[in-house]
């Protein structure tokens, strides 16, 4: 009888055990990471990762969050609608994931944040600035979504804003009727540029696979216009501007954050104005620890927008799950929405239709390096 009682105590004390080891291994918070890390815009996707990482790494060296080390789940999201939603039912359906950091690209994110708010689990976009990101189809504001860029509508105004203070009286929109994030880009800056009194003479679109540009620029050279906005990703701004030069067309072009990259041919855009998100060259401290701390991390990589975005998404919803004091999407969903977080890209906090409210600079490319020009303030 002894004998027998020493084994089931035993075998209790091992399942007691064995249910303790797997608590243990369950003690940790997963996010999931979604970015082009192949297709057309791969430096997006490894400065968007890169950026993510570093802020999860910060916190796990401090020890996690909620006393949890924090999981990073990688997904290659090609910047588009179908990878994009296979990569986040991946994420939530096998990998269990309750929070979401990406996509980059609105016409990814947008699909990706139907499915976020279907299934409860919190997105945070770090670029996508298209509105409908959040907002649901009758205009209300998705639940569970989140964004750390500001939005097409005030990226366009800064946009025309600017470009009024420069003197540009008229302008020339060319623009991808397919991409849901320059379409937005082309009709904010169209609107606000001729309520501030600017002229549109010319405005053509293009698809995603063009690659010879030369009857809108022929166009473009006939308009004359004082300044043509061209509000697309890099790999196609490469491509327009050196035909541009070619054609010797000399009206400066004009974009967004879709031309921060460290593939941005610097050569052709030169004389070219964007707006963006934040500048490494900005004197604030958090922004030169964050670029001291990147360039050690990754090989003395300069942080682009992008990585400092999704460094700032990161730390946003990682400061959310804490303060909601729980491993609960909807708490941290609740948490975030009156959040104010001191940023690398500004002090951040949410409008009722959860964009941040904070400032965007301009930026003019040179021959060889990007310049900061102006901060504007909403």
């Amino acid at each position: 009888m002894k004998t027998r009682h020493v084994v089931s105590l035993l075998f209790v004390l091992a399942l007691l055990l064995s249910a303790c080891g797997g608590a243990q291994e369950a003690k940790t918070v997963k996010v999931a990471v979604l970015a082009p890390l192949s297709g057309a815009v791969p430096t997006f996707g490894v400065s968007t990762r890169d950026g993510a990482l570093m802020a999860i790494d910060e916190w796990n060296a401090k020890g996690g969050v909620l006393g949890m080390q924090i999981e990073a789940v990688v997904e290659d999201s090609q910047c588009t609608a179908d990878p994009a939603v296979a990569a986040a039912n991946k994420v939530i359906d096998t990998d269990g994931v309750h929070y979401i950091v990406g996509e980059v690209c609105s016409k990814a994110s947008i699909p990706i944040s139907e499915i976020a708010e279907a299934k409860g689990v919190v997105q945070i976009s770090p670029t996508s600035t298209n509105a409908n990101v959040t907002l649901n189809a009758d205009g209300t504001t998705k639940k569970f979504v989140f964004r750390a860029c500001f939005i097409d509508p005030f990226q366009g105004l800064v946009g025309a804003s600017f470009a009024t203070k420069q003197g540009f009286k008229t302008a020339f929109i060319m623009f991808d009727q397919g991409n849901d994030y320059v379409r937005g880009l082309a009709e904010a800056f169209e609107g606000a540029y001729t309520a501030a009194g600017g002229t549109i003479v010319g405005k053509e679109s293009y698809t995603a696979q063009d690659t010879d540009f030369s009857a809108i620029l022929a166009k473009v050279a006939d308009a004359n216009p004082d300044v043509v906005y061209l509000p697309d990703y890099y790999n196609i701004v490469n491509l327009v501007t050196a035909q541009a030069k070619e054609k010797g067309i000399t009206a400066p072009f004009m974009g967004g954050d879709g031309w921060d990259s460290a593939d941005l041919n610097k050569e052709a855009a030169s004389g070219g104005f964007y707006t963006n998100h934040y500048s490494e060259k900005d004197t604030r401290p958090i922004v030169g620890t964050f670029v001291a701390n990147y360039g050690a991390k990754y090989g003395g990589a300069v942080p682009d927008a992008l990585a400092a975005l999704a460094y700032d998404a990161t730390n946003l919803l990682l400061a959310a799950i804490e303060k909601a004091g729980a491993d609960d999407a909807a708490k941290v969903a609740a948490a975030m929405e009156a959040l104010s977080y001191d940023a690398v890209s500004g002090t951040i906090t949410f409008d009722a239709q959860h964009n941040p409210i904070k400032a965007a600079v301009v930026l003019q490319v040179a021959p060889d390096t990007i310049n900061w020009v102006d901060t504007v303030a909403p």
